[in-house]
């Protein structure tokens, strides 16, 4: 029995794209929370905490990218093609983000503003734009003869827009666990007065995206909710609902490391719905990944390299999180 090599493949992308949205998602939340951070010393720990990390994290969105070029050409074609505009003001937004971090220490005292008004802007843009790309790529892309058939703006309708909304709310929800892990005093206090809101206002989008995805494919409904289907896949929404419960509570007992680990957790299982909801669909509504691969020949060369490097990845990632594990306190250049 061969390798099912684009089965392989799909995995790799989705893991590769599961690490961008876990990790890059805080460094962009913080930027997202910056209109709520006035005192300055908040703002330069806040921008501390990511610094070191911050570079790296986009690793995985390059993995995935070039991933998909090479075992699903025609989906990449697609994607590109169709969606090329929210595409170019996400990497627009990343570019302003990576500046404001490379210049904002530098700048002299009045100057400072401007980069972060780049970093607000960024980090907004970048999110919205990838929740708009997830919301129409989730509600299908027409291919026929092998390419798109759509228009240039038929991402532009309410339930990617909605989406791009949402996805700001959860990479809010990221940055401020994120600071209630990394920080100590007024700062962490501030995060934890955000941080119930925003879980709120992210459960009610998972709810709303849970109950509007079905509603608007009939494939993914019968998924969902047709036996056995549904026997399997209820642990889904409940476990969504516990998260949300063991975060209310770890915000209300002051815990530090658990509301980051739970908000994870929930990033992680919206994903996993959506792939379910999916599955095995790489290009909705109605290709598959067998469909999309690339040639055999393409894929065991190109899976070579990924094998090879991915390890590498994964250990100077961990590496470099647990070199800077420690807290950021207002008047440091770094951690301790």
């Amino acid at each position: 029995m061969g390798i099912d090599l684009p089965l392989l493949w799909a995995l790799i992308i989705g893991f590769g794209v599961m690490m961008y949205v876990l990790m890059d998602g805080f460094d962009l939340g913080i930027g997202i929370l910056y209109p709520f951070l006035p005192d300055k010393r908040h703002r330069d720990v806040a921008m501390n905490t990511v610094a070191p990390v911050w570079d790296g994290n986009e690793t995985w969105l390059v993995l995935g990218g070039a991933g998909l070029l090479a075992a699903f050409p025609l989906v990449y074609s697609v994607v590109l093609t169709a969606l090329y505009l929210p595409l170019i003001l996400m990497l627009l937004g990343l570019i302003f983000r990576g500046i404001a971090f490379e210049f904002r220490f530098k700048a002299r005292e009045r100057e400072r503003p401007v980069w972060d008004a780049a970093f607000i802007g960024g980090s907004f843009a970048a999110t919205f734009f990838q929740g708009v790309v997830l919301g129409a790529y989730v509600s299908g892309l027409p291919v026929e003869n092998g390419a798109y058939a759509g228009g240039p703006l038929d991402w532009i309708a309410p339930f990617p827009l909605f989406t791009g909304v949402g996805l700001v709310f959860a990479y809010a929800l990221l940055g401020s666990t994120w600071l209630i892990m990394k920080t100590e005093g007024a700062l962490q206090a501030r995060m934890v007065r955000v941080t119930r809101p925003l879980s709120w206002v992210l459960l009610a989008a998972i709810a709303v995206v849970s109950v509007w995805t079905p509603l608007r494919d009939p494939a993914i409904a019968a998924r969902w909710f047709s036996p056995p289907h549904l026997l399997w896949f209820a642990p889904v929404p409940l476990l969504v609902l516990a998260s949300m419960a063991l975060l209310q509570r770890a915000l209300r007992r002051g815990a530090q490391v658990a509301p980051f680990v739970l908000t994870l957790f929930l990033m992680f299982l919206g994903y996993a719905g959506l792939a379910i909801s999916g599955w095995p669909r790489i290009l909705p509504p109605d290709i598959d990944i067998w469909r999309a691969a690339a040639p055999p020949q393409s894929l065991g060369f190109a899976l070579v390299g990924a094998l090879f490097i991915v390890p590498f990845i994964l250990m100077y990632t961990a590496f470099s999180y647990y070199v800077f594990r420690g807290k950021v306190r207002p008047g440091d250049d770094g951690y301790h």
